[in-house]
């Protein structure tokens, strides 16, 4: 006798829940176990991000302190050493615990050049570092009306996917370039070629040595497979490094020396915290002129970060099919918070860190690498000369290898048939490195993009953002032919 409902015996049983692991609280709030992590990876890739780009706290008092504003001021090297660590630690901890993303923040590259070298000479160092605060709070007002988060949905997918790459490669040169694989000829070689082998057109020396090394192991660590590869090897050829440096007459290591400090503690000095004029600046240099530099590190941060946060973002496996990433807001509000608090540390402003994706490469995909990351800028805050003994040869295999990583993972998304795409995406790129900035790379792909597209009769599918940021960036680098800077 047959019967439509089934029997007991093919019936459908209720699918039992999937095991995974359970950290509490800590699990539930960063959604580790949610976004396919466990709590040591985050903790390797907080340790990796760390020592990626604990360069910071060093070269950035040095591009700082190096500069006089118009009185002849220099700002102080030990102030400058706790105001860019105390700053990194806050605003790399507010990203984890409000954006939840592994995005670490610090003084930015490029615009601490900015600062030093157009906007000090013009005024005080209050002032110029007011300026900095000023163009913090408008990139968190363009953030609270919703304008951020619409430029960057309004970036088409093959076009995020040539930031990404551009990312990659950049953060390539990066590897190489600060660990002496490659270096600039110097001017009086009076050549068009830009960079060279080694440090006179050839590999030589310990330091090189370390890096090569150091970037074989990093990569047959990530063939075998083995989990904490990056982490492994920054501690192996930091320790390879100290004992090299020990026993052979090494003449530079760049930044750093690896070498066991002879007092590990160093006293925080905060007495640049707060040292700001928001509006003195203005006095100087007059509104218009002072609205322009603003707008110049308003332009830097807000692509700088955007690309960044995108190329990132995509790597950790953050973002959905159209390569958005939800809570989007929060970590763009908090990066203009960073940018603010920079200004306000006098370390100039705070910016999310392509370093970030070494932490990537480990497996961080929330914001508890971040909480470990910044909890080591604070404990570097009291034990710089350990935090800094690290060199970059030991630390830059990393980015070697994440760069290779983001390249694979992003190449293949793009649509190299539609030239309208693909040649914009490939102008991103390839002019992020070669120009050393992200924002250059940004700002050239979105101008060839509408170009293009209008060229082709599809203006109609650029979206309006599109038009008014290529538009933008177009008066930006007419700006020097304006005479506006």
């Amino acid at each position: 006798m047959s019967s439509s409902a089934p029997s007991k015996a093919t019936a459908p049983q209720p699918r039992e829940p999937e095991s995974r692991p359970v950290f509490g609280a800590l699990d539930r709030y960063f959604q580790i176990s949610e976004r396919g992590s466990t709590l040591s990876r985050e903790v390797r890739g907080g340790f990796a991000t760390f020592f990626a780009m604990a360069y910071i706290i060093v070269l950035n008092p040095i591009i700082l302190g190096s500069a006089k504003d118009m009185y002849g001021h220099q700002l102080d090297n030990g102030q400058l050493v706790t105001a860019t660590a105390v700053t990194a630690a806050f605003t790399t901890l507010l990203m984890g615990v409000v954006g939840n993303v592994p995005i670490a923040l610090a003084a930015g590259l490029g615009v601490n050049t900015v600062v030093a070298l157009q906007l000090a000479p013009r005024m005080s160092w209050p002032d110029a570092m007011g300026m900095v605060v000023l163009a913090g709070f408008v990139v968190m007002l363009l953030v609270a009306t919703g304008l951020r988060e619409r430029v960057m949905s309004a970036v088409p997918l093959g076009l995020r996917k040539g930031i990404s790459i551009g990312i990659g490669l950049f953060i390539m040169l990066i590897g190489l370039v600060d660990s002496g694989f490659v270096s600039r000829i110097p001017d009086a070689a009076q050549t068009t070629v830009p960079l060279q082998l080694g440090g006179d057109g050839h590999l030589n020396g310990w330091p090189v040595l370390v890096f090569v090394l150091g970037a074989l192991l990093t990569l047959a660590l990530i063939v075998r497979k083995v989990p904490g590869a990056i982490l492994i090897s920054i501690v192996a050829m930091t320790v390879l490094a100290v004992v090299v440096n020990a026993v052979a007459d090494v003449p530079s290591w760049g930044l750093t020396t690896p070498t066991w400090p002879g007092n590990p503690v160093a006293t925080p000095d905060f007495g640049l915290i707060g040292d700001v004029s928001l509006f003195g600046g203005f006095g100087k240099v007059g509104l218009l002129t002072g609205l322009l530099f603003v707008f110049t590190v308003l332009l830097s941060c807000f692509f700088d970060a955007m690309g960044t946060i995108m190329g990132v973002g995509d790597e950790a496996k953050l973002t959905d099919s159209r390569g958005n990433m939800p809570g989007i807001n929060k970590v763009l509000f908090v990066d203009g918070i960073a940018v603010a608090a920079g200004g306000a540390s006098s370390s100039s402003a705070t910016t999310c860190f392509v370093e970030s994706t070494a932490g990537v490469g480990e497996g961080a995909r929330t914001g508890f690498a971040n909480v470990v990351t910044g909890a080591l800028f604070g404990v570097a805050l009291f034990l710089t000369p350990v935090a800094t003994m690290v060199p970059s040869q030991a630390a830059t295999p990393a980015l070697l290898a994440v760069g290779f990583l983001i390249l694979a993972n992003s190449v293949k998304e793009i649509d190299w048939a539609d030239h309208t795409i693909a040649m914009p995406a490939f102008v991103t790129m390839v002019m992020m490195p070669f120009t050393y900035s992200i924002t250059n790379g940004i700002g050239m792909g979105f101008i060839t993009f509408v170009v293009l597209r209008l060229a082709a009769g599809r203006g109609r599918e650029v979206p309006a953002a599109m038009y008014v940021v290529a538009a933008v960036f177009a008066f930006y680098y007419l700006m020097p032919g304006l005479g506006l800077t």
